[in-house]
């Protein structure tokens, strides 16, 4: 309420630069990498394996948004293994 009527008001916190970090959109057509691998995975099932890597080297600490998608790589290559 401390701002002047007509003018526009910052969304973000000046003081915390960390609450815009993730207003960009996730490569791979806006699905992230790891759900982009894993629909491709079912072609190409080697892209299962990149991204079941990038998920155990902690890839998604980069970009929480990534995490599922690649855990989701990550069990798609252990049902594989296992027939």
């Amino acid at each position: 309420m401390n701002h002047i009527e007509d003018e526009y008001v910052p969304i973000r916190d000046v003081e915390d630069a960390q609450l815009g970090m993730f207003d960009k959109p996730l490569p791979c057509f806006g699905c992230g990498i790891g759900w982009f691998s894993l629909l491709l995975g079912f072609v190409f099932p080697l892209m299962w394996y990149f991204s079941a890597i990038l998920y155990f080297g902690k890839y998604y600490n980069k970009d929480p948004r990534e995490r599922s998608g690649l855990a989701a790589c990550a069990i798609a290559v252990s049902v594989e293994l296992n027939y």
